[in-house]
């Protein structure tokens, strides 16, 4: 199996990629369930109380959802294409939580999706805040739409921290403004052609 995860910010377009280049490809494509955490909306209202929650639900969504990724292989489908990679909850995590519950929470990850396989390649899209907020905009989420410029800059640095300090896989590391695959089709072929053909091979 071939697992490739798309990772970014809040509104950075991982799970439109993910979905064009799982059907072009004909890969498994995992998506994460957001929309079943409990807390979500809730933390958006008041951060300080659900933020503990909010990350320990996601963060037991994302092994259930991994491991049983792990454990059911698909012989007609080897390359898996998931819009998110086990690290998220860490970076999530910190900007989230407090010192002592990061470290905390960062045991619990450890034993958890630390010890899960990690993905073969990141592919990391990276946008400018002022797209990002166009994008959230864009999509409606209620819940989202007074992210704060700063929340989504202090999340941007952490990507970028992690990414040079924390990943020694293979990275992608894409523009993402410079691309639209909706309204450019032929750019999908493009950037599989550039930047995947090696990998796929």
């Amino acid at each position: 199996m071939r697992y490739i995860a798309l990772e970014g910010n809040i509104g950075a377009g991982k799970t439109t990629l993910a979905k064009l280049l799982a059907k072009e490809l004909n890969a498994r494509l995992v998506l994460e369930d957001f929309e079943d955490n409990p807390f979500l909306a809730k933390f958006y209202e008041d951060p300080r109380r659900y933020a503990f929650s909010v990350e320990m639900a996601f963060l037991a969504d994302r092994y259930h959802q991994l491991q049983g990724l792990q454990s059911s292989e698909d012989l007609f489908q080897p390359l898996v294409i998931s819009d998110y990679a086990p690290f998220k909850s860490l970076i999530f995590a910190q900007n989230n939580l407090e010192e002592a519950e990061f470290k905390l929470y960062r045991d619990f990850w450890q034993m958890a999706l630390g010890r899960l396989r990690q993905p073969d390649l990141i592919i990391y899209l990276n946008r400018p805040v002022d797209s990002l907020q166009r994008n959230i905009h864009k999509r409606g989420r209620d819940y989202e739409q007074n992210l704060a410029n700063q929340y989504l800059e202090k999340l941007s640095e952490r990507y970028a921290f992690h990414l040079k300090n924390h990943w020694s896989g293979k990275l992608i590391h894409l523009e993402a403004d410079d691309w639209d695959f909706l309204k450019e089709p032929e750019s999908l072929s493009d950037f599989i052609s550039r930047y995947l053909q090696d990998f796929l091979n």
